[in-house]
């Protein structure tokens, strides 16, 4: 019965330790966000300047367990830790004018997180897109460019998860910096990650045409002809 007892009291400690070390990542990356990101732009001068907040944030992230059980912090956990480590990436090769840079930025360097050595293409097409099939990821991965979505000043937490990936990807889909419609043409020139990931918008059968409607409030015609605008790989600078 001791025994017992004190299998049960280890593994509640272990599950108070792993949910404090998760509420305390959000909390810190939360506070982070706020200080160093305004209207989607990252202020890296100043991060590159007193990096210990981030350097902080990345230590904590390596010793944190997830796992694919709980859904809604395992992605939201593995969302925030893309974003910061693309902005531990470019801190670490600043300054710079784009991700692109630095070889290898994407698919060779590797960061310490939740237990695994990983790089960033690792974090989305592995862990993220492979396992969960939602094109709304899109829309909250900030690859350090302009091209991309624009980073948000504020964490993405496992209880409002779902409502913050619907509602990036509606602000995206209803602007004018991811698609352009243009009426007289019957066009819509959309962002190249459309065309990068075209099994993702297309997944269930539907045209990306369809995908855009889905989350667009003023419907685009099916007819419309779609092309790709260029990438802008130039730093989301603030």
């Amino acid at each position: 019965m001791k025994n017992k007892i004190l299998l049960f009291l280890l593994a509640l400690s272990s599950i108070q330790l792993f949910s404090q070390d998760v509420y305390s990542f959000f909390e810190k990356t939360d506070s982070f966000l706020k200080a160093n990101v305004a209207d989607g732009k990252v202020d890296y001068d100043a991060i590159h300047s007193n990096p210990k907040s981030l350097n902080e944030l990345m230590t904590l992230g390596e010793g944190i367990s997830v796992s694919k059980d709980d859904k809604q912090t395992y992605q939201a956990f593995w969302i925030n830790a893309y974003n910061l480590s693309v902005i531990k990436g470019i801190i670490n090769n600043f300054p710079t004018k784009s991700p692109l840079d630095e070889k290898g930025f994407f698919d060779k360097t590797k960061y310490k997180l939740a237990g695994k050595s990983i790089t960033l293409n690792d974090i989305e097409n592995t862990i993220l897109r492979a396992e969960f099939k939602d094109p709304r990821f899109h829309f909250v991965l900030v690859c350090g460019a302009i091209g991309c979505p624009p980073l948000i000043n504020e964490v993405y937490m496992p209880k409002t998860l779902d409502a913050q990936l619907t509602k990036q990807t509606k602000l995206a889909l209803n602007g004018n910096y991811f698609i352009k419609v243009n009426d007289k043409k019957k066009t819509v020139e959309g962002s190249e990650i459309m065309k990068w990931y075209i099994e993702d918008f297309t997944m269930n059968g539907g045209s990306e045409i369809d995908f855009i409607n889905t989350y667009r409030d003023e419907k685009v015609p099916s007819n419309y002809k779609l092309t790709y605008s260029k990438y802008d790989w130039n730093l989301n600078r603030k």
